[in-house]
């Protein structure tokens, strides 16, 4: 017969653990952005061109894809592309990383105290134990887990076509368990347009939720 107290104890444990688990998948992206800037040149007049820092990468779908992104946020900021590099006042050099990844290994668990139930169905005693997760936290011990971890970043320089001039630098990395440039460039280029341009000199982490919000930390 299954004793009553365990039963109450499960069932007081499993809200804690889903509500821990849900809270620790809660999604959100965290990236140190760090920027370098002259006075940029006012939007009025000024036109643009993204193009790729990398030669490997110029002319492929994929890197159009993030460009229009880059330049999506420079047209939010009142400047103009241009129709050819040749035309813009200002030269966006663009690029993007993401490694092969390294492994972690992390030990997780939480102390409790577990009975040690006597005969009648009475305990008489208490055994130190571990729980973490959804594991029976009567039987669990301290979990140990590996995965890989990969980092990713954006680089976005701005020069003057016609002074030649560098007017920005800025770079976005971050560190995840994701390796999709699909997934990871956008929030990098939407942390690293944060309040742009920013204080040169600066390096902040840029917390983007889910929500879309933009939250900030001096690093």
């Amino acid at each position: 017969m299954t004793n009553p107290l365990i039963v109450s104890a499960k069932r007081l444990a499993l809200p804690v653990l889903l509500a821990a688990g849900l809270s620790a998948c809660a999604p959100s992206f965290n990236a140190d952005v760090s920027r370098f800037t002259t006075t940029l040149p006012a939007p009025q007049g000024q036109s643009f061109a993204v193009v790729a820092d990398d030669p490997k990468l110029a002319g492929g779908l994929e890197f159009s894809l993030y460009a229009d992104m880059v330049a999506d946020e420079l047209e939010k900021l009142g400047y103009t592309e241009a129709a050819s590099p040749s035309e813009a006042t200002m030269l966006v050099r663009f690029d993007y990383h993401v490694d092969n990844g390294r492994e972690r290994v992390r030990t997780t668990g939480s102390a409790f105290h577990d009975p040690y139930w006597g005969p009648w169905g009475r305990p008489y005693g208490f055994r130190r134990g571990y729980a973490f997760g959804f594991h029976d936290p009567f039987l669990a011990g301290p979990e140990v887990r590996s995965y890989t971890v990969y980092t990713s970043d954006i680089e976005v320089k701005i020069d003057s076509t016609t002074s030649g001039e560098r007017l920005f630098e800025g770079n976005a990395q971050a560190v995840s368990r994701s390796n999709r440039l699909q997934t990871l460039v956008p929030n990098l280029v939407d942390a690293l347009f944060t309040d742009f341009p920013g204080n040169s000199g600066e390096t902040l982490r840029i917390t983007i939720k889910d929500d879309g919000k933009s939250v900030r930390a001096l690093r």
